[in-house]
């Protein structure tokens, strides 16, 4: 399959209270607010090259709203969407949006919204966010710890395998790796990537009845020590960590994860590999391996298996399933 899509562009996110969950990122995690159009507030990271890298809309529980990826080329935005359809999914062509040109959305097949484009508004600084280095789209944050990039999200899905399956078959996705519970064949975590990153979009196993949840979102920072940085900034104004700092097995990122204001999961990433392989065959983990935590030394918090909305059921981690959750599946 020739390839489709580029990257993860931007991410939309609901919450209970806007102006909270954007004071926020804002004022504590060292994002950038840019625009405000029609109750939406757009936020940036200062590394992104596109207007925006997150945008936060009104809504009754923490949620993603949309997922939205940037297509290879003008061709390839027609091509993703005819396999899109050619899969038995209706979606909708907009000739523009906010910030990017035409654009296909559709609703994936466990209830995720997604928006594919190609064209698309390059971040212009002005005179007072201007770069001396002309590759930088504006001068680094002045934030300790800001993410210099969106990184990648995390949603849950009742079917881990079918959902890397179809996001590799139809738009071309490449399987990283995955963690199946010991001595059983049930995945309950996987990675996607685009590009050459470890992953740029991740999946856990949900055992709930609630479709399009997601676990949490990801962002960047260039070394370790801002990563620790940023952990001290939060802690020092009232965020605690909710796991880490640490180190995960799979794709070897330094990590860190906390809550904002609406309670969606954020997660903070540095370092890692980045693979090249266009035959790579994804290795299949188990959770005592070190998925979670390459050391193997702690648990991980059992807060960890909540995603978003709250529903019926949990969802995994790398790091495999809550003891009840584990029953259930056994014994469905």
């Amino acid at each position: 399959m020739e390839k489709l899509l580029s990257h993860l562009s931007h991410l939309e996110i609901a919450s209970p209270d806007v102006e909270a969950s954007a004071a926020f990122y804002e004022q504590q995690f060292g994002m950038r607010i840019v625009d405000r159009v029609d109750g939406a507030t757009y936020l940036r990271c200062w590394g992104d090259h596109y207007r925006y890298s997150l945008i936060i809309t009104e809504g009754p529980d923490p949620a993603l709203t949309r997922m939205a990826w940037r297509t290879e080329s003008a061709e390839a935005l027609e091509v993703a969407a005819g396999r899109v359809q050619d899969a038995g999914i209706t979606g909708t062509w907009s000739e523009s949006g906010h910030g990017y040109g035409r654009a296909f959305e559709f609703e994936g097949p466990y209830g995720h919204p997604i928006r594919l484009f190609w064209e698309v508004d390059r971040f212009e600084a002005d005179a007072a966010h201007a770069s001396i280095f002309p590759d930088r789209p504006e001068k680094r944050s002045s934030h300790a710890g800001a993410p210099r990039f969106l990184d990648h999200v995390t949603i849950a899905a009742t079917d881990v395998d079918g959902f890397a399956a179809w996001h590799r078959d139809v738009l071309g996705f490449r399987l990283m790796a995955r963690t199946q519970l010991d001595d059983t064949n049930i995945s309950v975590f996987s990675v996607l990537t685009t590009n050459e990153k470890s992953h740029d979009l991740g999946v856990v196993l949900d055992h709930s009845t609630r479709a399009g949840r997601v676990n949490h979102i990801a962002f960047w920072v260039d070394t370790h020590e801002e990563l620790l940085i940023s952990a001290d900034v939060l802690m020092e104004n009232g965020t605690p960590m909710e796991s880490g700092p640490g180190v995960h097995g799979i794709g070897e990122q330094q990590y860190l994860y906390f809550r904002e204001p609406s309670g969606l999961r954020v997660e903070l990433n540095s370092g890692g590999y980045r693979n090249y392989l266009p035959d790579w065959e994804p290795n299949t983990w188990t959770p005592g391996l070190g998925g979670s935590n390459f050391y193997r030394n702690a648990p991980i918090p059992q807060s960890i298996f909540e995603s978003f909305p709250a529903a019926d059921g949990l969802t995994a981690t790398e790091d495999g399933v809550h003891p009840d959750m584990r029953a259930a599946l056994i014994n469905s």
